[in-house]
């Protein structure tokens, strides 16, 4: 249940975020399809007037002032203010046995849009996203036609903008709840939650947890686990809890526990890949060292009686996997190595002279 690494998005951190989001959204939103309007009313003194409007063409969608905050115990929160939108189209109307048609430009002012995104976790560890909610409000729609009998449109140009507003308003939350879930959600799900690191091992970074958000930061817990690309096996000991400081003045904080690098050093003993040769070749020149039974006769004197003036090799290996704890004095890791010497022989075979084991 405990992570092995987490990620932290403060506020900054989404306000850093927030220009790409609206982009999408303002592009997915300048699709909007609009349906034909038609009607009629009674007008005083004059009678029964019937209406159409079509081909209706939203040429722009404006988003110039939005947000996008944490919602506490659900995740994100969209706020789109001042927003405006322009549409063309064309008209047509019926006044007892007068008809008149022409175009029309329709402009929508001061649009307000706040949606609620819910965050979650399936049970593959991949994250989830949903609109919980969503509210469209828009103050003024101005709509001028042109047309020669400026007295007959203006009989129905109340009725006009008053539809507008309705169907806009229902039609934007429409389209971004149906956005969200037959865009944002399978895209979620194309998200890999594993990666390969070498020919030895990947990683895991799948979801423990829903994104949990306060008013603070959003913090995705994740399994931050290496595993054997061979063979995956289970992990012989439990991630520890992972203490994070409540931070949120920077964008974005990591916090790694013990559990992700002693995972790593797990996988890459058993894979054999903790495994090191050490020879007079590797030491830098210019260092007064050389790696030769001469060098190390001064300690173990029998090897320049029994292998005079031979070079050496050094075969570094762990019997065991290293271990890491982290702790408020720091970190503390005491690897147990094993050292096995050679001379190389005339005929480049290797003979073993000693072995240390060090702690």
């Amino acid at each position: 249940v405990h992570p092995g690494f987490v990620v932290r998005i403060t506020q900054a951190g989404l306000d850093y975020a927030r220009q790409h989001g609206v982009s999408i959204l303002e592009k997915e939103l300048g699709q909007l399809k609009l349906p034909d309007i038609s009607g009629d009313f009674q007008v005083q003194h004059v009678g029964k007037v019937r209406y159409e409007i079509s081909s209706l063409d939203l040429r722009s969608f404006r988003l110039p002032s939005s947000q996008i905050s944490l919602l506490p115990g659900v995740g994100l929160q969209v706020s789109i203010s001042s927003a405006f939108a322009e549409v063309d189209g064309d008209w047509r109307v019926k006044v007892h046995f007068i008809r008149d048609h022409g175009s029309f430009d329709l402009r929508v002012e001061d649009l307000s849009i706040g949606i609620d995104l819910k965050l979650g976790s399936d049970a593959s560890g991949k994250p989830t996203a949903d609109a919980s909610y969503c509210s469209t409000r828009i103050s003024s729609v101005h709509i001028h036609f042109s047309g020669k009998r400026s007295w007959l449109y203006n009989l129905f140009h109340s009725a006009i903008e008053s539809r507008f507003r309705s169907i806009l308003e229902s039609k934007v939350c429409e389209h971004v709840v149906s956005s969200v879930r037959s865009e944002l959600q399978p895209y979620l799900q194309t998200l890999p939650v594993t990666a390969k690191i070498d020919a030895v091992a990947g990683i895991d970074y799948s979801l423990v947890a829903p994104p949990a958000a306060t008013a603070q930061f959003l913090d995705a817990d994740l399994k931050g686990e290496f595993f054997s690309l061979a063979h995956r096996a289970a992990v012989p000991f439990p991630p520890p809890p992972l203490a994070f400081p409540p931070d949120h003045a920077r964008m974005v904080y990591f916090g790694v526990s013990s559990y992700f690098f002693n995972t790593a050093g797990l996988v890459y003993h058993a894979a054999g890949a903790l495994v090191f040769e050490l020879t007079d070749s590797m030491i830098p020149k210019g260092l007064d060292f050389h790696l030769n039974t001469s060098t190390f006769s001064a300690f173990v004197p029998q090897l320049e009686k029994l292998y005079p003036d031979m070079l050496m090799k050094l075969r570094l290996s762990t019997p065991a996997a290293p271990s890491l704890s982290i702790g408020p004095e720091g970190l503390s890791l005491r690897p147990v190595v094993d050292i096995q010497a050679y001379a190389i022989l005339p005929s480049s075979s290797l003979a073993p002279l000693f072995l240390l084991n060090l702690v």
